[in-house]
This record gives C-alpha cells, structure tokens and sequence, in this order.
C-alpha cells in the first residue's frame, strides 16, 4: 500500500504442536473477543500524515469522531527506514482523543532483520499495534518472512498485537509467504486488501473470493476496502454489509486523503443492511497443485497426523494419499483433493490434536471444538 492499487523470548524453535496451534486461530466469530480493540472497530488508513488534513491532528480527531472512526493507522516505516511522522507526541495527542492507534510498515524482505527493527520501533513510539504490509517483492521469500517474523516478535515480544495485510487473492500470488505471516508466531489478524474496483470486480464478488482463499488461515479476517477510485457510496454500504454478515470483528478504508464528503457521509451512517450470508466456499486443491494454500493445507495436515506429508507447496501423491486417509477416516468420499467436504474436516482434526497435545504439556484444557467446519471468517 505504498500507493492505492492492488498491485502494489522463545520464537527460534517451536515444537511442531506448538507452532501450529499459534497458526489455528478460532474464527472470527469466536474469536472476536481476542481482537484487540484497534482491530475491532471500523478504521481509516493514513499515508502521509503531513498532507492528511492539513498536518493537523485537531482536524483529524474531529473528522475521525464525527464519521465513526475508531482507530486510526498511521505509516510508521518503510523497509527499515522509520518515517519521522510517527512520533510518541502524534501518538499520544490522538489517543489522548479516544482514538486507537496503529503503525503499519511496508517490507520487502530485502533485509528483515532491520525491517524488524524498524517495525519493532512503532512500539516503542506507543503504537497500540502494527500491521505488516507484503507485497509482490516478498514473493518466495520464505526464509525472509521467518526471520522477520521471529526478529520482531523478540523485539516486541509475544503477545503484542500484530496485523498482516496484502494481496486478497491468495491464488494470484500463491508464492507470497502468507502462512508465515499468518503463522506461528505471526500476526493475529489477517487484513486482505480488498480493492475491487481496482480489481475490476463487484464488492460482492471480491469480497467472497477473499473469504474462500484466506479462511483456510485460521485467523479472523479484518478486510480493507476502498475510498479512493471514487468508490461508490453503495459500494461502501455492500462492504461493510458483507463484513458485518460474514462477522469481521472489523474493517478498516485505504485512505485517508481519497476520502470524499460524500463517503464520510455513508462511513458514519450507523445502519448496516443485514444481509442473508452465503457460504463463500473454499479452495480446491488437488494432486498437481502448487503454492502457499497448498503448503498450509500439509501444515495442517502434519498436525493432524499425517506424518508422510512436507510442507513443501506441492501437492503430491504424498499429499493425496494423507487427504484421502483423512476423507476415509471422516466419511467423506476419498477424492484425494481438498475439497468444501475435506477442509472444514482437517481444520477441526489439527485443531482438535493440537489442542489435545498442548493440554497434555501445559495441563490446561483448550478445546478445539470452535474447528468443527469453521476456519478465520467461515460464513454463519
């Protein structure tokens, strides 16, 4: 999100039980009560502070309060160059207003050691948290994304709140590490970009395509829609709509200064339409298939007992045979591939082992029963 457009303590060694379970979040209905509060309310994104309003955060508290605007999210870096905009005072004047405030970082994966850094200094500034922001130039970087994740939750610490936003269609960049981000370790809340227009889409379509490809995550799904474009304000209306009927703890507008009076307008309109939620599906993965959704599904697969299955991104005839072990066991036809049938099944084994394995070390009871066929932001 450099520019509006889509195409734009203890964390080194996790036993396998342990990593997984820290990527199997509860869905977002369940899991809404987690959310910390500057994720769980409707946010406005802020590029260039100093061309936002004039540089005056007066301004911007009162605009922000007047059009029901909770939080607030601020560029605090770019790579590991920290951007001189987010300070502790800017920090503290907007809070001292009721507002939440979060830094977001753009990375590149380039150097992630001094990304993390930079990151990590958001924190310190007072940031209620961070939200991580991989693009294209993080694409196969695998190795990068680790260090990141593990260089800045050493610096952050483990329970920090941290937010992870890119591309909403897993499936046109399936070599994006998503499942690292989204990992052990990783952010809490998964943020997709969901820019339709800029897709060429309708919101309906963009929006259902975004929840199929990003449940299998396991993390609740807080998406971002669009002012700029001059997004119609009916468009708006369907989004948060949408969000509210798939129950997004939140959602948050790219950006700030593309905002038009007529969208503040139909932000602060309390009123959403309740819609009827459609189940938005999930993907289809099968022998031959390739990329980030496959390498999650064999995570969860490992975690559910398959010990034959590498998390290599390649669906193989490995990969068949534990999913079709797994369909057998459950009752489902033995297709082999990972279909609507199969995931919901897989989530709840993993979720359900992974729990039952931490109970035994940890001696406490954490119950996998929120995996019976849900995954981040499954459709009521």
């Amino acid at each position: 999100m450099n520019r509006p457009t889509t195409t734009r303590a203890g964390l080194a060694v996790f036993p396998l039980f342990v990593a997984c379970l820290l990527a199997l979040a509860p869905a977002a209905g369940a899991a809404r009560s987690s959310v910390n509060p500057a994720f769980s309310t409707q946010a406005m994104w802020i590029w260039q502070l100093p061309k936002t309003e004039g540089g005056s955060l007066a301004r911007v508290i009162a605009k922000a309060k007047a059009n029901g605007i909770g939080a607030v999210y601020i560029k605090s870096a770019d790579a590991g160059n920290r951007w001189q905009q987010f300070t502790p005072a800017v920090v503290s004047q907007l809070e001292a207003a009721g507002l939440r405030v979060c830094a977001w970082q753009f990375v590149y994966g380039a150097s992630p050691t001094a990304e993390a850094a930079a990151g990590a200094a958001a924190k310190v500034a007072g940031a209620d948290c961070l939200i991580i922001d991989a693009e294209s130039s993080y694409e196969g970087r695998y190795r990068s994304a680790t260090t990141y994740v593990k260089e800045l939750r050493r610096r952050v610490g483990s329970s920090y709140p941290l937010g992870f936003t890119s591309f909403p269609y897993v499936g046109y960049h399936s070599t994006l590490p998503y499942s690292v981000f989204l990992g052990a370790g990783g952010a809490q809340v998964n943020m997709p970009q969901v820019y339709w227009r800029d897709i060429g889409t309708t919101v309906t379509a963009a929006m259902t395509r975004t929840w199929r490809e990003n449940r299998i995550y396991g993390r609740p799904i807080l998406p971002i829609g669009q002012t700029y474009q001059s997004a119609p304000v009916a468009d708006i209306a369907r989004f948060r709509a949408l969000a509210k009927a798939w129950d997004a703890p939140g959602y948050s507008w790219w950006e700030w200064s593309t905002t038009s009076t007529r969208q503040w307008a139909a932000l602060r309109t309390r009123t959403v339409a309740r819609l009827t939620p459609v189940d938005p599906g999930w993907p289809l993965l099968r022998q031959g298939s390739k990329g980030d959704p496959v390498r999650q599904a064999q995570r969860l697969l490992v975690a559910a007992g398959s010990g034959s299955v590498r998390a290599n991104g390649i669906f193989g005839s490995a990969t068949a045979a534990a999913v079709r072990a797994l369909q057998e066991a459950k009752g489902i036809a033995p297709t082999g591939s990972l279909d609507a049938a199969t995931w919901p099944a897989l989530m709840k084994e993993a979720g359900a082992r992974i729990s039952a394995r931490n109970a035994r070390l940890s001696g406490q009871d954490r119950s996998g029963a929120a995996w019976a066929g849900r995954g981040a932001g499954t459709s009521p």
